[in-house]
């Protein structure tokens, strides 16, 4: 088999567990690149977080951002997206507003936060990331259900950090019951994403294969979360990091180091070294 397509999870995978690039993974990834594979980042990063990263890696890729809604090479010409629509987002924001939580409706260009800081949370202080500002309009007010009625969001997603697990739950199982139509993924015990129906990881990267003439079977995906579980058994080879839970390894075909211990760059040294690039026989057999 000829792989075509390298799919990278973002945190936990691609980055150190500091947020950091190792430079064998930046090195392996240019290796890859030169044999003619597709690199794209599948994440549930905001557009423009993963651009940014994209460049640093020296990517020219359409990238599967907010957990699969916003699939794009540039901010204004989306392959794909899929949002909340603005009266979804706004009676979401009314329900949330009853719990303990910090919520954020996360749109392409900005996010919109309530200014209210959740406690006894060791989670709360990963909600945002600290980098964002700098290259993202991040605003906060008191009121986030009065600041849509005012200027209504139709956005990607919306993320929400609960000051305990047993808000979270409680929340959840309000939510699932009164909007089927939103997906609700837990990106960590305190933590949820909600998206449209229909938006996933997994989906988002099958449009960009699609786009792109890549068959499900020759694409390797790399993943550490249990988000990324669909995606790895939908690609031809799934790939879980060492740091992964047990759920997503018991998932993948081949369970490589961890994110601490280039773990990326180990999977493209023992899977890709033999391959040769991509239209060797045929220009073989056209000499």
């Amino acid at each position: 088999m000829v792989y075509q397509m390298l799919a990278l999870n973002i945190d936990g995978t691609l980055l150190r567990s500091n947020g950091r690039l190792h430079q064998a993974t930046k090195e392996a990834i240019d290796f890859v690149q030169k044999k003619g594979i597709y690199v794209t980042l599948v994440t549930n990063r905001h557009f423009q977080s993963a651009r940014k990263l994209g460049r640093a890696l020296k990517l020219n890729s359409i990238y599967v951002t907010h957990g699969g809604a916003f699939v794009s090479s540039a901010i204004d010409n989306p392959l794909y997206e899929k949002r909340l629509p603005e009266e979804t987002a706004f009676n979401l924001v009314q329900v949330l507003e009853n719990y303990d939580c910090h919520i954020r409706v996360v749109h392409e260009r900005y996010s919109l936060g309530n200014r209210k800081k959740v406690s006894g949370n060791l989670a709360g202080s990963t909600s945002m990331n600290t980098s964002e500002p700098l290259f993202y309009p991040v605003q906060y007010v008191e009121s986030l259900g009065d600041a849509l009625m005012d200027e209504p969001v139709s956005a990607p997603k919306m993320e929400v950090v609960f000051s305990d697990i047993s808000e979270k739950d409680n929340a959840y199982s309000t939510i699932a019951k009164a909007f089927p139509q939103v997906v609700l993924t837990e990106l960590s015990p305190y933590k949820l994403q909600l998206t449209a129906r229909g938006v996933s990881k997994e989906n988002g990267l099958m449009i960009l294969a699609s786009h792109l003439g890549v068959k499900p079977e020759e694409i390797v995906a790399i993943g550490d979360a249990p988000d990324d579980i669909n995606m790895l058994l939908e690609a031809g080879v799934g790939v879980a990091m060492g740091n992964a839970p047990f759920e997503v390894k018991k998932a993948a075909d081949w369970v490589t180091r961890s994110n601490d211990e280039s773990g990326i760059a180990y999977v493209i040294k023992e899977h890709f070294r033999r391959q040769h690039r991509i239209g060797f026989f045929d220009k073989i057999k056209t000499d």
